[in-house]
């Protein structure tokens, strides 16, 4: 052994009480100083020298060596020197060169430690010090300069730069040490450090400011967890509400939290939103985000001990990003408690990880890309070959195979020309658990044949034209306005069919997410066309189509952006012509993520659609079967529409990832049920 470290670390502290213990970044002082050793090129071994059981523990797990330090050398008064040959002697180590490295410094950059190291194996120095570059001039209480002439005041670049030692680490060789007894002797040099490394905590302030410096100054670090669970509030969003003038709150969240929670779940790590808010916002960001929540909590500590139990995890293989005093009872209960840069200083310094990003900001996504960083990969054995089709990404959700199920809505004229109707059926789809909701857009001087214009309809607003009707029922600019500040407020995306390429102008004018192409349009190549040119994603339904229809149409519309919809356009579908098998032709023919579009009574073969691979479901919605209008018979009522979510929820959990395994639930079963012959 040439190189040997050694950490004093006594469990007495009279500025700050057992300060070696204390955490900054969510680790103790004691192991940032073991892990800074370990890291350091030159050093071959670490040791820390206590007089507490609990740093002693600490030190082991860090992977230092541990020396028990007796008493008469754990006072205040005994010098640092004392400790280090004092663990010398006790190890009956003689190395060429000692390292004196203090845990007060908390930001211990390993190059500089072992470019201090190479100076005295190297034969430049016999002792090394840490020292902060500095032109500043010092003066005496009673105005008198110390390193300055007062009455000459060189420029600072005409002067050489002098060094403040900051307590950091000290090199020596050991034969120099065990001969003068102290730290300075023989040649000395100075290791110069960076001032963000040359804080040297004595104090709390001391303390409170490297906690606040280390989000930004320590190295992420990736994060090894099977789940994570999220506060709302501060997390999610910035803890700041909206209220618009009639009280309604709207909060402020990042759209690459929704990628980062993908990647987690295609991760096969759990995730769960945790929440004392009542507000339905915390609900519908959980379900864009396709997660479970739990709100209106008043004891979260509880609840997530529960929860644990119930899912079988562990709870040192958990993580809790909190930024409030409410979160220090569920961060006490992981072995990963995290913090947002902006918590709660209590808050701050329980936590074992503090992020970079606000809440609001990326706060999620920076600590769902450290969890995925430390996923392994999927075994060979146990990879998964077929090819996974997609995401495609509508806003902020990713859509395709391994993606939760995308469940939209559909209004399409089931408003009835009612904005108020359509408030109510963008209730129930958000109430639901939908993702989405879609309508139908149309220019009826140009959609309506010239043969039907005139007819005559008997409606609800009397007797008019077929023109006049389909003209009555068609939303202009001021309703979709409505409409889209509505599902922003209900946390819904909206999109439409477009008949016609006047309508794709009005909805681009909205600024839609998507387009959807109804199956009467599937051979309308100029509508395509303008949508292709849009380079929105665009979800191409299929009904009363041909497989030469369908190519015409992707040759047009390219993959890179589509989403292909199965469907029957028959109202209502009969079973027999459901012919589900066909979202798997469809997937394999054109490589894109393949939907199911439901016309039928019932719930059933939507649901068969999701276990046959169906990335997304969409069904018309109504408020009753028998109102007036042509698709409400063919529509879901609010109860069915929430039976439907929350079956298509169930069976992905269900679906599992195809790995064949022996569950947790099956352990004692098989320790009393299994027999083994030979």
């Amino acid at each position: 052994m040439r190189v040997l470290a050694v950490i004093p670390a006594r469990g007495g502290s009279a500025g700050v009480p057992l300060k070696n213990l204390a955490l900054v970044g969510g680790v103790p002082l004691v192991t940032r100083a073991v892990r800074a050793c370990l890291r350091a090129e030159l050093v071959d071994e670490v040791v820390v020298s206590t007089d507490h059981a609990g740093i002693s523990e600490t030190a082991r797990q860090a992977g230092a060596t541990v020396v028990d330090r007796p008493e008469e050398l754990s006072g205040s008064t005994a010098s640092s020197e004392s400790a280090v040959l004092h663990a010398l002697d006790a190890l009956g180590a003689d190395p060429e060169v000692v390292v004196l490295v203090q845990c007060t410094s908390a930001f211990i950059d390993p190059a500089d430690l072992s470019a201090a190291v190479r100076k005295v194996l190297d034969g430049q120095a016999d002792s090394v010090v840490s020292g902060l570059p500095t032109h500043e001039f010092l003066w005496t209480a009673t105005g008198g300069g110390v390193n300055h002439d007062p009455a000459v005041r060189p420029r600072r670049q005409d002067r050489e730069p002098q060094f403040r030692e900051n307590g950091a680490f000290y090199v020596m060789r050991t034969s120099g040490l065990r001969e003068r007894g102290h730290r300075f002797f023989g040649e000395v040099a100075v290791q110069p450090v960076p001032p963000q490394h040359a804080v040297e905590i004595d104090d709390p302030e001391d303390l409170e400011l490297v906690r606040a410096l280390a989000p930004f100054l320590d190295e992420p670090e990736p994060i090894d967890v099977d789940a994570v669970i999220t506060d709302f509030d501060g997390v999610h969003t910035d803890d700041r509400a909206y209220v618009d003038s009639e009280g309604r709150e709207m909060v402020l969240v990042s759209r690459s939290d929704g990628m980062g929670v993908s990647l987690l779940r295609r991760s096969s790590v759990k995730v769960l939103v945790m929440s004392t808010e009542r507000n339905p916002v915390v609900a519908a960001r959980a379900r864009k985000l396709g997660v479970p929540v739990l709100q209106g909590l008043a004891d979260k500590r509880t609840v997530l001990r529960d929860w644990l139990n119930i899912e079988g995890l562990d709870p040192a293989r958990v993580a809790y990003v909190g930024n409030d005093v409410n979160d220090l009872g569920p961060m006490a209960e992981v072995g990963w408690p995290v913090a947002t840069p902006d918590a709660h200083p209590r808050v701050r310094a329980a936590a074992r990880v503090v992020l970079t990003r606000p809440g609001g900001s990326g706060a999620v996504r920076e600590l769902c890309d450290r969890v995925v960083a430390a996923r392994p990969a999927a075994p060979v054995a146990e990879a998964r070959t077929e090819r996974r089709l997609g995401p495609v990404a509508i806003g902020d959700v990713p859509v395709g195979d391994g993606e939760p199920v995308y469940v939209i809505g559909e209004i399409g004229i089931n408003h009835n020309g009612d904005v108020d109707l359509a408030r109510r059926l963008i209730d129930v789809a958000a109430d639901a658990g939908c993702q989405a909701v879609k309508f139908q857009k149309r220019t009826p001087a140009i959609c309506v044949p010239e043969e039907q214009k005139g007819q005559i309809r008997q409606t609800p607003w009397g007797e008019m034209t077929y023109l006049e009707y389909k003209e009555r029922t068609e939303f202009g600019h001021d309703e979709y306005r409505q409409i889209a500040k509505y599902c922003d407020e209900r946390g819904l995306h909206w999109f439409a069919s477009p008949w016609d390429v006047p309508s794709v102008e009005f909805l681009e004018e909205m600024d839609v997410l998507a387009h959807k192409v109804a199956s009467a349009s599937v051979a309308d190549h100029e509508l395509l066309r303008v949508l292709a040119a849009t380079g929105k994603p665009v979800i191409l339904s299929t009904g009363m189509s041909t497989l030469p229809e369908i190519d015409r149409a992707v040759e047009i519309l390219g993959t890179e952006k589509l989403i292909m919809m199965h469907a029957t356009s028959t109202y209502p579908l009969p079973p027999e012509e459901a012919n589900l098998r066909t979202i798997t032709t469809l997937k394999e023919r054109y490589g894109v993520p393949v939907g199911y579009s439901g016309h039928e009574r019932g719930l059933q073969i939507s649901l068969a659609a999701v276990t046959l691979g169906a990335v997304c479901v969409e069904r018309h919605i109504t408020l009753d079967r028998t109102m007036w209008g042509s698709d409400h018979a063919a529509s879901l009522e609010p109860a069915g529409l929430e039976h439907l979510v929350r079956d298509i929820r169930i069976i992905e959990q269900a679906m599992g990832d195809g790995v064949k395994r022996v569950f947790p639930g099956e352990q004692a079963p098989k320790a009393r049920l299994r027999r083994v012959t030979v």
